[in-house]
């Protein structure tokens, strides 16, 4: 339900207006204010949404498209606001519109992600024929994520802000689109503004302030399903997951239960509480109504994993992973699953898709893909394979080494988590074991030497570990260079004695 002026509105939305017949501009209109815009540079800039990075650029910044927006505004645009939308609009001369955007969409900038828009009312105008892209097209949540709104160049939709909307995927092609929020001058959105306050102060760290905010909203219009969700997800990082299921849940009342975000952050609270197989549920709820979302497809992939559906976890990080290619968590649980199977080819591929992600999946791919590494070496070197087992350990050493000083770097300055503790505490004892397999492989290739050398460099690097002393003594012996292996000996004793 919309902020303010709910009654006006009523629920369920039934007031989206779409122009049919003639197109209130025509495509030859259109196409000239694509030039226009493309020569002030509206196809070279990007900015980030949501989820997602779109093209395009604000008519603040594109004077002439905005030239002949603003004119499109007083001649056809307003009029028909106040044509369509009698029950608040008492003149045109009230109208006013604010951000104001022409957003560029191709398979590189493919969609925006379900959102409401910060206005009492909104519009979108198709600036491009259909017959330029492949896919797209707006839906609105409550209606499905099936049921597309067809609109091919020049026609425009008119709505409520407060709809919750999304575009679906552009494959191929360029489609343009103009995307507008108005406001009017006479009717003060008392509150929209606490609740945009309130989530200012939520970003800032003051969650009192935001859930007064939220609390004073919710006084004037008890149906604001934004101040329910907002101070749900409030509640959810304070671990009150008793209330903030109850708000939630209050929230999803009002919408009927159409709204992926809450039934995400629902099942986010259900999993906290070991409510598993509600959470699972919930998900796949949301999924339906929203099956473009990354994170919700990877959460429903771990729960399935946690109830032992490997087959159906898998699937969703597939489905994580073709929506954001880069959603490198959803990687590494897909090499780890491999791993398990003892599919080490494949999960290797998942592994180095990870490194190519953002550095904190990066260092996790390199760890899980030394540990993989030194296992396929174990395997190779069984099977007498003693060069291909050589080449893997020496490149699981490196991943190692490579990874060190990046989540060092991290643990200083502070922006680490837990995993990045655990993985700071793995590298040591996976690092000798490294360097234990590579001298044992250096070893049954009959390079003493190099055996040597590389257990004389694990003593000079981790002295403080007693095996390494004893793999060097063997070494040593072996050659017949006994006082030396003597000395290793009393070291490893030194120190096993004193632990």
């Amino acid at each position: 339900p919309p902020e303010d002026f709910s009654e006006e509105f009523q629920f369920p939305l039934d007031l989206i207006k779409v122009t049919q017949g003639e197109p209130l501009f025509s495509a030859k209109e259109s196409a000239e204010v694509i030039k226009r815009a493309e020569a002030e540079g509206v196809d070279k800039n990007e900015y980030t949404s949501g989820k997602y990075k779109l093209g395009g650029d604000w008519l603040v910044n594109l004077p002439e498209t905005r030239e002949w927006f603003n004119r499109a505004l007083e001649h056809k645009l307003f009029p028909i606001l106040h044509h369509l939308f009698p029950e608040i609009i008492q003149s045109i001369s009230v109208l006013r519109a604010h951000s104001v955007s022409l957003l560029k969409y191709n398979s590189t900038h493919p969609r925006t992600d379900v959102h409401i828009d910060n206005g009492i009312l909104a519009m979108t105008l198709a600036m491009s024929p259909q017959s330029d892209y492949v896919g797209g097209g707006t839906f609105y949540e409550h209606m499905g994520v099936d049921h597309v709104l067809p609109m091919d160049v020049g026609h425009g939709t008119f709505r409520p802000g407060s709809v919750r909307h999304g575009g679906h995927r552009v494959t191929a092609g360029e489609r343009y689109i103009l995307g507008a929020f108005l406001l009017l001058e006479d009717h003060v959105e008392h509150v929209r503004r606490l609740k945009n306050r309130g989530a200012e102060l939520r970003t800032s760290g003051d969650l009192v302030g935001a859930i007064n905010h939220f609390e004073w909203a919710l006084a004037l219009n008890p149906r604001c399903t934004t101040c329910l969700k907002d101070w749900a997800e409030i509640l959810l990082s304070q671990k009150n997951f008793v209330e903030a299921e109850t708000k939630i849940r209050d929230a999803l009342e009002l919408l009927e239960g159409q709204d992926s975000d809450a039934l995400f952050t629902l099942g986010l609270i259900l999993s906290e509480q070991g409510k598993d197989e509600e959470s699972i549920a919930v998900y796949k709820k949301s999924i339906e109504l929203n099956g473009e979302d990354a994170e919700l497809c990877y959460n429903l992939g771990i729960k399935l994993g946690e109830q032992g559906d490997t087959k159906g976890e898998l699937a969703m990080y597939k489905k994580t992973v073709s929506i954001d290619p880069n959603f490198g968590g959803a990687y590494i649980n897909m090499g780890s699953i491999l791993a398990d199977k003892g599919d080490l080819e494949s999960a290797e591929v998942m592994f180095l898709k990870a490194i190519e992600c953002s550095e904190e999946v990066r260092t996790k791919g390199m760890f899980n893909l030394s540990l993989l590494l030194q296992q396929k070496a174990n395997n190779l070197a069984t099977s007498g394979n003693l060069e291909e087992a050589k080449a893997a350990i020496i490149e699981a050493s490196k991943l190692l080494d490579d990874a060190k000083p990046l989540i060092d770097a991290r643990i200083a300055l502070g922006g680490s988590n837990s995993e990045d503790a655990m993985y700071a505490s793995q590298w040591k004892p996976m690092r000798v074991q490294c360097h234990r397999v590579l001298g044992q492989v250096l070893a049954g290739m009959g390079d003493m030497l190099s055996c040597e050398a590389e257990f004389r460099t694990a003593s000079e690097d981790f002295p403080e570990i007693p095996g390494v002393w004893a793999a060097l003594s063997r070494v040593l012996e072996l050659q017949g260079k006994l006082d030396e292996a003597q000395v290793c000996k009393a070291k490893f004793a030194e120190l096993q004695n004193s632990m």
